[in-house]
């Protein structure tokens, strides 16, 4: 059993905040399992690594003994996270909010121990609240407190409309805290008001309040602007192994510890270890990347599935090699009355170059490789038998065969 001193340096590993840290502390003292909550409002059903983060915290404490519940918001997703908001968000059905946690909570489960999860609904305590119960909960806050939140107070500075049921989120959110009593909330930085919002309510019904704890932002595979897949800079839980080994590939050198402390499955005191021998150049950091990647891939995979990808990023980027599963095109290979085929062309059809003008300059750059051999400035226009069977490379990245 490891000391709470020790434990609280695990527990600390990556987070945000911790409020108060000398509360956690004491907490863990008393040498009893800690209960855990992390609330989600299934908005969607696909989740990408920085969804994960605070599911991986979530299974650091597990693996020290202490019990998780993760709340499925079906109640509170009726009424919508408004947190970094800055207009109301749409309400879902709850056929919607139903049919995406189905996916969560599949997706979750391939983080957390299936056999030390508690899994509960919202809805199941929040709507059944009468008016009497509600204007009670509703009671334990000001007007005042609730327009402390920075999303809230830009709208009403702004004179944004902000509708009344939006206002309840956080209370709901902290009535959660109440029902599942709480020793630990967690969530993301942009969610502090709400945990403190549930410490609020819990010292309010002479409960022991919560500790807040959250969990950064990660940066997506651009390495600038936070993981999402509005911005394409995701690796999502589903992505095959070789999509999702080429995307940690793809993140900038300076975020690998972040990734390993947010997003891996090594043990902090690894990562420790690791951090330390990066800073003192003992560590290659393509090495420390690729170990990255497989250790991602085998999470949500497999080991075998994790060589594998390896295997095949090599021959596309690193022995130059042609992958076995490059996409087939089906070219209309019949010549102009010059003779030849319009290369060019060929390639902005096959998806390849996003117009003639970008296909001819990849193709001046050296950008092309045909079977191999990069095609020399200005072939824009090749003869059929050339083309027949042929493998096409542009750039690093994009690789098709010819039928």
């Amino acid at each position: 059993m490891l000391s709470a001193e020790e434990q609280l340096h695990i527990i600390a590993s990556g987070a945000a905040q911790i409020v108060p840290e000398s509360g956690l502390l004491e907490k863990l003292k008393r040498g009893k399992p800690l209960n855990i909550k992390l609330g989600v409002d299934p908005t969607s059903p696909d989740l990408h690594l920085g969804h994960a983060v605070p599911l991986r915290k979530m299974r650091q404490f597990q693996d020290l003994g202490h019990n998780v519940t993760l709340i499925i918001g079906n109640g509170t997703a009726l009424i919508g996270d408004p947190s970094g908001k800055n207009t109301t968000r749409p309400q879902l059905s709850q056929e919607q909010v139903q049919a995406n946690a189905e996916t969560y909570v599949a997706q979750a489960m391939k983080i957390l121990d299936p056999e030390k999860t508690k899994i509960v609904y919202n809805a199941d305590w929040i709507l059944s609240l009468n008016l009497k119960d509600l204007l009670g909960l509703m009671s334990k806050f000001t007007v005042a407190r609730i327009l402390e939140r920075d999303d809230f107070t830009k709208r009403y500075q702004s004179q944004t409309p902000i509708a009344m049921h939006e206002f309840l989120y956080p209370i709901m959110q902290a009535y959660d805290s109440v029902m599942v009593k709480a020793d630990v909330e967690m969530g993301g930085t942009d969610q502090l008001f709400n945990l403190l919002a549930g410490r609020d309510l819990m010292e309010k019904m002479d409960m022991e309040p919560q500790i807040a704890l959250t969990m950064p932002l990660l940066e997506g595979t651009d390495g600038v602007r936070k993981m999402s897949k509005s911005y394409g800079n995701y690796v999502g839980l589903t992505d095959d192994a070789n999509d999702m080994f080429g995307k940690v590939m793809s993140i900038p050198d300076e975020l690998m510890v972040k990734y390993y402390r947010l997003a891996s499955t090594l043990s902090v005191a690894e990562i420790d270890q690791l951090e330390a021998d990066l800073k003192a150049d003992k560590l290659h950091p393509n090495k420390v990347k690729r170990a990255l990647a497989r250790n991602i891939v085998a999470a949500y995979h497999d080991e075998a599935a994790a060589e594998q990808a390896e295997a095949d990023f090599d021959l596309k980027f690193k022995d130059h090699g042609f992958p076995e599963d490059a996409p087939t095109f089906q070219a209309d290979l019949t010549p102009g009355d010059d003779g030849t085929v319009y290369f060019a062309k060929l390639l902005v059809n096959a998806g390849a170059a996003q117009s003639v003008s970008d296909a001819r300059r990849l193709i001046d750059g050296g950008g092309v490789k045909l079977n191999g051999e990069a095609l020399e400035p200005k072939s824009y226009n090749l003869e059929p038998a050339r083309l027949e069977g042929a493998q096409i490379q542009v750039g690093k990245k994009k690789f098709l065969r010819l039928v």
